[in-house]
């Protein structure tokens, strides 16, 4: 398998200064942004070092004289074609929340941050727990099953978990606002979109206003043999009268037990339900 590299994760656009910044304009930049500071590039878009907030801020009362005054030349980089892991590694080492990504030439072309290195591994994770569902499928009903990746509509998803916890949703309404959402696992059997993993995911995302949603999708090989058999997923739903995502209830007073999901997914879909009083949380 070849490696997860930078280029894969970095941001392209990238908010920066440059070296003829007025020190209070950048003040003010940062001041309203959720950065730390910014990369800050010369007049021919090399990158000439990094200025943090507290740096601009102890320059305050020098709002007037361009950034190249306090800079500290120099910063950590990394390009494109680097590894994802040995970026973050050198992020690690040296308590880096940002990386800024040059060219050959130097000019500054992408960013990664500490949330995108995350980012990867959750997404990375996918799709052993798609590898993992497709080979119990196989197992459970004596078919071939594949998967892929794409977009599923949220509308037609049919759920099979019954509940949600409100304290879950707001942090995954976080996650989708800065572009950080682990796919969803959805199992299609025809017409059908039965979602598997991902219920907190979709019913955010369904009340940010989104329509649609990245998703690993599996399906089965011989659709007209699988088309007769009702998985316990599929029970489930119809048993807790789930048709759609707006089905699901959300739990405002408790609170969202971090457990692995994997057993629960397993026990669902080999039918074996989980307790009415302890629904499947994910």
């Amino acid at each position: 398998m070849s490696p997860v590299l930078v280029q894969d994760y970095m941001v392209l656009s990238v908010e920066h200064v440059t070296d003829s910044t007025p020190i209070g304009l950048a003040i003010e930049r940062v001041l309203h942004s959720r950065h730390h500071g910014f990369p800050v590039t010369d007049s021919e878009g090399r990158l000439v070092g990094f200025v943090s907030t507290k740096e601009l801020l102890r320059a305050r009362n020098r709002s007037q004289e361009p950034l190249r005054a306090i800079l500290r030349p120099g910063t950590y980089t990394a390009s494109p074609d680097t590894a994802l892991d040995d970026a973050a590694r050198v992020m690690f080492r040296y308590g880096l929340r940002d990386l800024p990504i040059v060219d050959p030439e130097g000019k500054l072309c992408g960013i990664i941050s500490n949330l995108d290195v995350v980012r990867s591994h959750f997404e990375r994770a996918t799709p052993a727990k798609a590898d993992t569902l497709k080979q119990l499928l196989s197992e459970r009903y004596g078919l071939r099953f594949g998967y892929r990746r794409g977009i599923v509509p949220l509308e037609r998803l049919s759920p099979t978990q019954w509940k949600v916890f409100e304290d879950e949703l707001e942090g995954r309404r976080y996650e989708l606002e800065r572009g950080f959402a682990e796919p969803l696992l959805v199992l299609q059997k025809g017409a059908k979109w039965i979602l598997i993993d991902g219920h907190h995911r979709a019913l955010a995302a369904r009340e940010m206003g989104l329509t649609q949603l990245q998703a690993f999708i599996l399906s089965c090989d011989e659709p007209e043999k699988f088309s007769h058999i009702e998985t316990g997923l599929e029970r489930t739903a119809r048993e807790h009268h789930l048709a759609g995502l707006e089905d699901i209830e959300v739990d405002r007073a408790a609170h969202h037990p971090l457990i692995e999901v994997t057993t629960q997914l397993l026990r669902r879909v080999d039918g074996a339900e989980p307790s009415r009083t302890s629904p499947a949380r994910e």
